[in-house]
């Protein structure tokens, strides 16, 4: 891994993210604590969960656009939008005007503009390193997100709980300024093109929607890569992941809605760092152990670890004592963690470079499209019928996403990251895909 380091731009992009990571980590803690305390009810934390993981399935109309515009711009124009709206909320505290609709409002505009990173991120990757090095790329980033979530989390609760939840807002602002220096050195080559592609570009470079016919060719084009990343995702396996992976979500994001309430019968907002720490760090041992793991298949991995997911989590939600609680709750995500980050390079292993930004922006919508009403009907479960009932949804979770994998046959015979039969798998190239990069 440490020849990752030597290449300067993978490192700058490496050192963005830990600092823009540190701020929205802790930013994270106090946006759903101040929604919990200014609301006063599990529905308010259900509520913001919804509005904030809503925009997250709206992320593939963002694809066409990493495709087309130059990664270090939307790096550069998202980290500066995000510090302009997180500073609303100090501001609205100083005024006087602060309330939890003003936190309602502000969070899902954040998560909004923050839909273009992440594809961005998983689109330049492949274009930086090479393609034997993606696991250790990806387990590098995974812990960068992981490892500074962990910490900043934890932090996040006790800052909170000392200071207030208004100084980590401020906080997030300064971290996003610095990610914008860090991401302004950056420097991304464009897409490597197949030959079959190369020819569609070279005449759309010559007859350039945006310059010659106007507006409304460029919206027939945005449509037709928008669509190229939904056919190749539909007409492959990838659409029976996304399948056990809905419900898992939906499950997760109920939980997410509770935990504030959970963690106040523990203890307050510090537990409730810690609560999110524990899960955090789970993905972390878990994306560091991906690199020795990914010589088994990941349909071991996932059928293996989903359920040994399911089981430890269910036992932390019932056996009733917190520090037990939190070591089970930190086993449950192990799993997680190691097999996102081998789901991640076997996907940018075989999807072409010009598709990446497509095709990973709609996977990622389509796999959170049931947390917002998870979230939400979490939120309405944990006032009706407690905080524990609800806790428990999760390890079900798990377990659906362990039943999906030994259901389906092709899953099952799912090979290593980088032994991937792309044609078996539906994985090759969409007919007709179009590729641009400009602005």
């Amino acid at each position: 891994m440490r020849s990752l380091f030597r290449n300067r731009t993978f490192t700058r992009l490496f050192v963005g993210r830990l600092i823009t990571n540190a701020g929205d980590s802790a930013y994270a803690v106090a946006a759903m604590w101040l929604a919990f305390q200014l609301g006063g009810s599990s529905f308010y934390t259900g509520l913001a969960g919804f509005l904030t993981m809503l925009p997250q399935t709206l992320q593939f109309l963002a694809g066409p656009l990493v495709d087309r515009w130059r990664i270090r711009r939307i790096l550069v124009a998202t980290q500066v939008a995000e510090g302009i709206l997180v500073l609303c909320v100090p501001v609205a505290y100083v005024m006087g005007w602060l309330s939890v609709w003003v936190v309602l409002v502000v969070m899902p505009v954040v998560s909004l503009i923050n839909q273009f990173v992440y594809p961005a991120q998983q689109a330049a990757l492949p274009r930086v390193v090479e393609k034997e090095d993606l696991v250790e790329a990806n387990s590098a980033f995974s812990f960068a997100y992981q490892g500074v979530d962990f910490a900043f989390t934890a932090l996040g609760g006790i800052v909170v709980a000392l200071v207030g939840a208004i100084a980590l807002y401020v906080l997030d602002s300064v971290t996003f300024l610095a990610a914008t220096l860090v991401f302004l050195g950056v420097r991304i080559p464009p897409a490597e093109i197949d030959s079959e592609s190369e020819t569609d570009a070279d005449s759309d470079e010559e007859t350039n929607p945006t310059q010659s016919e106007g507006i409304t060719a460029a919206v027939a084009a945005y449509r037709t890569q928008l669509l190229d990343g939904i056919r190749y995702v539909r007409g492959s396996v990838l659409v029976w992941i996304l399948a056990g992976s809905l419900v898992v979500n939906a499950t997760i994001g109920s939980t997410l809605a509770v935990l504030p309430a959970y963690a106040q019968a523990n203890g307050g907002s510090d537990a409730y760092g810690f609560l999110l720490a524990t899960v955090v760090g789970g993905m972390l041992v878990g994306s560091l152990a991906a690199t020795p793991l990914k010589r088994f298949s990941l349909a071991k991995l996932s059928i293996g670890g989903f359920v040994f997911s399911g089981i430890t989590w269910l036992a932390a939600v019932l056996i009733g004592w917190f520090p037990a609680t939190m070591v089970l709750f930190f086993l449950a995500w192990i799993p997680v963690g190691a097999t996102n980050v081998i789901f991640a390079a076997m996907i940018q292993s075989v999807v072409p470079e010009e598709l990446m930004g497509r095709v990973s922006s709609v996977l990622s919508s389509a796999s959170v499209g049931a947390m917002p009403l998870g979230s939400l009907l979490g939120g309405v479960g944990g006032d009706v019928l407690g905080t524990a009932p609800v806790m428990t949804t999760a390890g079900f979770g798990f377990l659906c996403i362990a039943f999906c994998w030994v259901a389906h046959p092709l899953l099952r015979d799912i090979a290593k990251a980088d032994e991937l039969d792309a044609e078996k798998y539906g994985l090759t190239t969409a007919t007709g895909a179009e590729s641009s990069e400009s602005f």
